[in-house]
């Protein structure tokens, strides 16, 4: 493991650069306790996998990060920055973007219109090339071909390359994808996971939430298990593989 990397208390690790951290996150929808004193922290141009069996809280964590669910207790920050009750918008404008589960594309406009509605420059504080509609096409050829097709009409495939394109085109310093590979074919999933690799190279930091722990362990650098909404493991893929830790009690069959 790392010597920037701590074992802490309670299942928390911290980073020497974060650039993004969740804080003892108490979320609830309606009466329902859905995370419970949630901690963890991604480090600057790191990924971290988010694993968990469905339910465990993971695209609750995103949307706390986003905003768009408050949590009851806790903090979270943007490179330092708390920006615990900041609308999503304003989060967006810190640098951090969503890939949504379901891609939530807009299906009745053409790919390029989905990537220029989500354009914004990137943060003062970005060290990344920006990206613009331009580089999102050179990155995805397919969606290259097809920009003036409506999105309605693409492949599954085809409308989880332009939900990542769309979340780039935020210029964004965090990225977040929420099962990315969801209901897509292995090919695709192959394509999907090349890209994230490449997204990755190029320094993002980016979270990566699956239920698949085998997508994950290929290309995260740290790693954090939710069980029924609390912080079950955290660690490294080398240290979970050397230690031999069972992790069929918190993903299920692995």
């Amino acid at each position: 493991m790392p010597k920037w990397l701590q074992i802490r208390a309670r299942g928390r690790f911290t980073l020497a650069t974060s650039a993004l951290s969740l804080s003892h996150i108490d979320a609830f929808y309606g009466d329902s306790h859905v995370l419970g004193d949630v901690s963890f922290e991604l480090g600057e141009a790191r990924m971290l996998g988010l694993l968990g069996r469905n339910g465990a809280g993971k695209s609750t964590c995103m949307n706390v990060t986003m905003g768009l669910l408050p949590p009851r207790r806790g903090e979270v920050a943007v490179f330092g920055e708390p920006v615990g009750g900041m609308s999503p918008e304003m989060i967006a404008a810190r640098g951090v973007a969503l890939v949504p589960q379901g891609r939530r594309i807009f299906k009745s406009l053409s790919v390029r219109e989905n990537l220029v509605v989500a354009a914004r420059k990137p943060d003062a504080g970005s060290k990344h090339a920006p990206w613009a509609a331009d580089t999102v096409f050179g990155m995805f050829p397919r969606l290259a071909e097809r920009r003036n097709q409506i999105a309605a009409h693409l492949s599954g495939g085809e409308q989880q390359m332009l939900a990542i394109g769309r979340a780039l085109m935020g210029n964004p310093r965090v990225l977040l994808m929420d099962e990315p590979s969801e209901g897509l074919a292995p090919q695709i999933v192959a394509e999907v996971m090349a890209t994230i690799r490449k997204l990755k190279e190029s320094g993002l930091s980016i979270v990566l939430v699956e239920q698949n722990p085998k997508l994950v362990f290929d290309v995260a650098d740290d790693i954090v298990i939710l069980n029924t909404g609390r912080v079950a493991v955290v660690s490294t893929p080398a240290k979970l593989e050397k230690d031999g830790v069972d992790l069929r009690q918190h993903l299920g069959v692995f």
